[in-house]
Order: structure tokens, then sequence, then C-alpha cells
């Protein structure tokens, strides 16, 4: 299983991104801050509710620094027939990767064999490749992006502020912790 602070994969996939195919690597990822989110399969159900949750926050995510890349073992023709299709899909702006050999979803350790489909899953990665943050849920549970946005700010805050963590809930100007012998038992 993937772990917090494993290496992202090596990978070099073809991807449906504002109109156009392209190729994204492993080596496009490295020097910002990833979302990889994980999802089943294109013209479903739950799927485009998240996407589309994840495409209102892009332009919040982008302002931190955050590039986002949807990941189904669909190929980007059906990433490009479903954008056309879906007026929720239409609003994605992010690259939407397409994984049919599942080497991308069998690296995350998101792959469900039987069904050769992903599971949900979230990865947020820091500019060095590392994965910093993992959100795993059932196939029928949605994700809620605002809650992926609350942990990027707070894994950029604790990336950039040595020896501070934040608590639960955190927000940005909210008081942070500086873990020591004085807080134990305190909280």
């Amino acid at each position: 299983m993937a772990r917090i602070n494993d290496r992202i994969p090596e990978f070099t996939v073809q991807a449906y991104h504002n109109g156009n195919f392209k190729q994204v690597s492993d080596k496009d990822v490295i020097g910002k801050w990833a979302i990889f989110l994980f999802y089943p399969a294109d013209f479903t159900f739950v799927c485009p509710t998240e996407l589309g949750d994840m495409a209102d926050q892009y332009t919040e995510l982008q302002k931190l620094g955050v590039e986002v890349y949807s990941v189904s073992t669909d190929t980007h023709f059906v990433h490009k027939a479903w954008h056309d299709a879906s007026e929720t899909i239409k609003k994605i702006k992010f690259p939407m990767l397409a994984d049919p050999t599942g080497k991308l979803t069998r690296g995350f350790d998101v792959m469900i064999e039987e069904e050769g489909i992903a599971m949900r899953g979230t990865f947020l990665v820091n500019p060095e490749g590392k994965i910093k943050a993992i959100d795993i849920t059932d196939g029928g549970i949605g994700r809620d992006a605002s809650a992926m946005l609350q942990k990027v700010q707070a894994a950029q805050y604790v990336a950039t502020h040595n020896g501070e963590v934040c608590p639960a809930k955190w927000k940005p100007g909210s008081q942070t912790l500086k873990p020591g012998l004085d807080l134990v038992g305190k909280i």
C-alpha cells in the first residue's frame, strides 16, 4: 500500500486537458504540489459529483500552487467523450489522466484487480514527489474537495514552519502548536 512519505511512482500516461491530448509524467509533477484524484470510471454516478466539486475548488488550489490530476483506468478518448457529454465534467480545467493499463493505479496501490478500476483514492504530493496525505473511501462514498483544500493548506504550512503542527480543523491564520514537553497533558 502507498504510504505517507513514499515517493510517487515513475509514470508516463496520456491525458485529456483543456481540449487537447497530451502526455503527463512523474517528471511533470516534481517541483510543485499536486493532488492525484483516483476514481472508478467515467460515465458513472458518484465520480462526476467528486470531479465537479474538485473543479469548483481548482482556482483556490491553483492559487496555492497545486495541480490536480484526476485518474481513472479509462482512456484519454473516453475522458474527452465524457467531457463533451457532461455539463459537470465540462467545468474541469485540470488534466484528466488516462490509465487503461492500470500501471499508475497499481503504482499508488488503489487498483481493484477484480474489476480493473481504481478505488476512490486521493493523494496529496509535495514538490519533492512525496505523498503527504492519503484519503481512500469505499466506492459509494464521495469525497469533499474543501477537505482536501484544508489538508493542502495545513501541509504547506507545516512544510514551511519547522517545528509547528496544525491541530484538527486548522485554517490559515489559526493558532498552531509547537510540540514539546510543556504541552503534554495540557491540550
